[in-house]
């Protein structure tokens, strides 16, 4: 099944909090099976259910093991979106 997830990372106490945003980003890239879509707001990720999924579990990991205290919002749809397009209004 193909899913679209939407990402936010919020660095708490940190010193660098965009590096550390920035870092988590170019981790999921590097991801294989998966596109990965960031705009001002958040990330947005669509693949494979598992594809998805391993993306953000080893990036989460990676980012948490850092030391630093980091909140990571996570959505998750059932829908395969077209990411890249802007949606029809």
């Amino acid at each position: 099944m193909r899913i679209t997830a939407e990402l936010s990372l919020y660095p708490l106490a940190s010193d660098e909090p965009i590096e550390r945003i920035t870092g988590f980003i170019r981790e999921l890239r590097g991801q294989p099976g998966i596109e990965v879509l960031t705009n001002q707001m958040s990330t947005q990720l669509r693949g494979e259910m598992e594809d998805v999924q391993h993306a953000v579990d080893a990036c989460m990991k990676a980012v948490m093991n850092s030391g630093d205290c980091v909140v990571l919002v996570a959505k998750y749809l059932n829908a395969d979106l077209p990411i890249a397009s802007p949606p029809q209004l």
